[in-house]
């Protein structure tokens, strides 16, 4: 069986668990019993302001967000699910920067936990840059259970990668 690239640094009887389920076809049954329903943020408009909406309950004193986008080319390119980056402009003598959150396409159609997982990742990037002890703190204060979030997404993941997209094309309202 090929490697559960998403699961790479898990606990081997996790990544065994889940190897387990998706050959004997009960991960996707498992998947849809825990999340039966798609988050229903499907445009862009809707997205950035369920963003902003989670910034301002969180991170009041946080840089402001300029644009927050499904982008289909996220995942492929960057080999990442969501992205946060400051766009520099330049507006005659000055130079402005914008901060940009960019989601991957597949999260279009995602459950609520796992977009949430997401965004709250990318928006804890506006305070802190690095992947360390502050950044994951800021993540747990957002999104306790952000640990379990980040484990489902990546079993999600793995089931989209190797059987396709468990909730069709009818996954709630567009």
């Amino acid at each position: 069986m090929k490697p559960l690239a998403y699961l790479t640094g898990y606990a081997p009887e996790i990544i065994e668990e889940v190897s387990d389920m998706l050959a004997r076809d009960e991960l996707g049954a498992w998947l849809l019993a825990k999340y039966p329903q798609c988050h229903p943020y499907r445009n862009e408009k809707a997205l950035y302001a369920y963003a902003q909406e989670l910034k301002t309950r969180y991170m009041r004193q946080s840089p402001a967000l300029a644009k927050v986008a499904y982008d289909p080319r996220l995942h492929v390119l960057h080999n990442a699910l969501g992205i946060h980056r400051k766009v520099s402009r330049v507006h005659g003598n000055r130079l402005s920067a914008r901060n940009e959150i960019r989601i991957a396409a597949v999260f279009r159609k995602a459950p609520q936990a796992f977009l949430d997982m997401i965004l709250v990742h990318e928006l804890a990037h506006l305070k802190v840059s690095e992947h360390d002890r502050s950044f994951y703190q800021l993540c747990r204060h957002m999104a306790p259970d952000y640990d379990q979030m980040e484990l489902d997404t990546r079993v999600w993941l793995t089931y989209t990668d190797s059987v396709g997209d468990l909730y069709g094309t009818d996954a709630g309202p567009d």
